[in-house]
């Protein structure tokens, strides 16, 4: 109920008037029936204006700690994350990935479209980096098609670390249907699952006309952070160094 309320009387119309969202390809989404839609991932705003510009319901999964706050702005966080239709998983560990896929799988089972973001995170730099194979896991055990995503603008209005809202035109792209029915059976297969993920992220690629590079964005969001941690190592060198310079105000 909530996330009709919000999509249509109170959120959606706000965003629609704020950045004007356009969509092409709607008609690859089917009217009924499960289906897995991947999309690039750059802001936040992803998950409001992909649903938003969706007649149907599409349910994400999304990390636990959205859902786990305290306190009353925990509890509204819960509330609002539970209502635009997000799932909360648990990513720490091994164990808690598969429960994640068996959740995805279950949900897909019960005939509703799932979103997933491949990359995992948010791109740190723009750039579409390296997809994780769940997603191909799910589609193989669950035999649904993937419909490609992309969305174009979200990290204008969102940028990675702001907490106002810009306005700026988005657009959703929706490609062709993906069918891996020909790898039916072989869900589990490693070769076969990286096989089938890197054909979703050269869709996704080709539709969202981003830069691809073959690493994991959690990865490459860990080397920026540790290169900017040099670089301010660095400066308070130098900052030190240049201290040293200076003579001291007392003689002797």
């Amino acid at each position: 109920m909530l996330y009709w309320v919000l999509k249509h009387i109170f959120l959606g119309p706000l965003l629609k008037l704020w950045c004007r969202p356009k969509i092409k390809g709607r008609e690859y989404i089917p009217e009924t029936g499960a289906a897995i839609l991947v999309s690039n991932h750059l802001a936040v705003a992803d998950s409001f204006f992909m649903p938003l510009k969706l007649s149907r319901r599409v349910t994400f999964l999304a990390k636990r700690e959205y859902f786990t706050g305290k306190g009353l702005k925990g509890a509204l966080k819960r509330y609002f994350f539970s209502g635009i239709g997000q799932v909360p998983i648990d990513r720490s560990s091994g164990a808690a990935a598969q429960a994640a896929l068996d959740t995805g799988v279950r949900l897909l089972g019960e005939g509703r479209l799932l979103g997933v973001y491949p990359e995992g995170t948010r791109s740190p730099d723009g750039r579409l980096y390296k997809g994780k194979t769940g997603v191909a896991r799910m589609a193989l055990e669950a035999n649904v098609p993937v419909i490609p995503i992309a969305m174009v603008g979200t990290e204008r209005v969102n940028p990675i670390g702001s907490t106002v809202w810009r306005p700026y035109r988005v657009k959703v792209k929706v490609g062709k249907p993906l069918d891996f029915s020909r790898y039916e059976g072989l869900a589990g297969d490693r070769f076969v699952e990286r096989s089938i993920t890197d054909e979703i992220m050269y869709a996704l690629m080709e539709l969202s006309g981003q830069e691809y590079v073959d690493v994991y964005a959690a990865k490459a969001k860990d080397d920026l952070e540790t290169r900017g941690r040099v670089v301010t190592k660095r400066a308070d060198s130098s900052v030190e160094q240049e201290a040293d310079r200076f003579p001291d105000a007392k003689a002797g």
